[in-house]
């Protein structure tokens, strides 16, 4: 499993529909809107110290 950078959920990688490929790593998002955020503002969620709200 991989983990949703944004809420932390769980993300199967071999049937997510929501991935995002950002300095050559793909990540895997639970929904539409987490992709989005992440997109806007990458560093902010790669961030050690950041904590998902979920």
């Amino acid at each position: 499993m991989a983990k949703d950078p944004v809420c932390g959920m769980d993300v199967d990688p071999r049937s997510a529909k929501h991935t995002s490929i950002h300095e050559g790593h793909t990540y895997y998002f639970c929904a539409p809107a987490c992709k989005r955020a992440f997109e806007a503002e990458p560093a902010k969620y790669l961030d050690p110290s950041y904590r998902p709200s979920m």
